[in-house]
């Protein structure tokens, strides 16, 4: 009998031992890798019309010191057409268009292209201008019938259009040529167009030879500029483009706190005089969350570029909205 409980014993002990050495040897679900860190970032570099942040970034190198430390290298390819940009987001040749234009984005998203909007870049209705030299144009409605050049499809066409409404004009009621904003305001001073689509620095050239200021954006269009990137590399890269964000503020906030520095900055880089960049920082707004407001003039943009027949197909704007914080 002793020895028929010893052997229970014995049996119950082991059994226990084998069970307990299964459950700690349990098969661990596999660990979810971490995307591996990028070896090059991708972003436009546009200094034109009077883009502040971007400038201060590349003096200071804020950008290319902040994702050096996650071993990824930076590079700046400078394109400032807005349907290269989206072009060059869809074939994956760029990562992040630091400043596109809202009229572009909402182009190539309705052509199908995967175009994310994660922050604005900035809104500046002051700086896109209707600019003229005759003494005899004091409305936008004394345009009927006149010449007007300017860049198509952009936000100084929508001005104009949306200036002329104002007047029960449409586009039809003018000559228009598309060139872009040099030729256009060398056309004006030329006496070859009636009126130029100027924006930026342009817009003092222009003054400072005789043209004035007929209407801008003000009240008309908030001339919303946006930072974009392809669906997929948002989807890949989230910290990515979250950590670029970041950098993109400090840069805001360096030019906020050091304004002689950064306007000593964007004068060297452009051209300008410091007291030139200082009388036109304040038509800018950098700020980059995106706001009712914004998304309201974003919608208001495709109703122009639906009306005006340069775009086909309606889309969604919040479906492009994709903010990073």
């Amino acid at each position: 009998m002793k020895k028929r409980i010893v052997l229970v014993l014995f049996t119950l002990f082991t059994l226990t031992a084998i069970l307990a050495g299964c459950g700690g040897s349990a098969p661990k679900a596999p660990e979810k890798k971490a995307a591996a860190p990028l070896k090059e970032l991708k972003v436009t570099y546009v200094k034109q019309p009077l883009n502040i942040p971007s400038i201060v970034d590349k003096a200071n190198k804020t950008i290319v010191k902040g994702f050096e430390k996650d071993g990824t290298k930076v590079t700046f390819p400078e394109i400032s057409s807005g349907a290269k940009q989206t072009e060059a987001l869809a074939a994956g040749s760029l990562d992040i268009a630091s400043c596109l234009g809202g009229t572009s984005a909402i182009l190539a998203a309705s052509n199908g292209a995967d175009v994310k909007v994660v922050g604005i870049y900035s809104r500046a209705p002051k700086a896109f201008n209707i600019m003229v030299k005759d003494r005899a144009i004091k409305t936008t409605a004394d345009l009927k019938g006149k010449r007007v050049v300017g860049p198509k499809g952009t936000i100084l066409h929508q001005i104009l259009a949306a200036a002329l409404v104002k007047e029960k004009l449409t586009l039809k009621d003018v000559e228009f040529r598309s060139i872009g904003i040099p030729a256009a305001v060398n056309a004006l001073l030329a006496g070859e167009a009636d009126a130029a689509l100027v924006a930026g620095a342009d817009v003092l050239r222009a003054q400072r030879a005789g043209a004035r200021i007929l209407a801008n954006g003000e009240g008309l269009v908030n001339a919303t500029i946006v930072i974009g990137v392809s669906g997929k590399f948002l989807k890949e890269h989230p910290e990515t483009v979250k950590k670029y964000m970041a950098l993109h503020q400090e840069s805001i906030d360096f030019m906020k706190k050091n304004q002689d520095k950064a306007f000593e900055f964007t004068a060297k880089e452009t051209g300008l005089s410091p007291e030139d960049v200082k009388l036109m920082a304040p038509w800018y707004d950098f700020s980059t969350s995106i706001t009712a407001k914004d998304l309201k003039d974003l919608e208001e943009t495709q109703e122009f570029l639906l009306a005006n027949d340069m775009q086909k197909k309606k889309i969604d704007i919040k479906s492009m909205i994709a903010e990073v914080k």
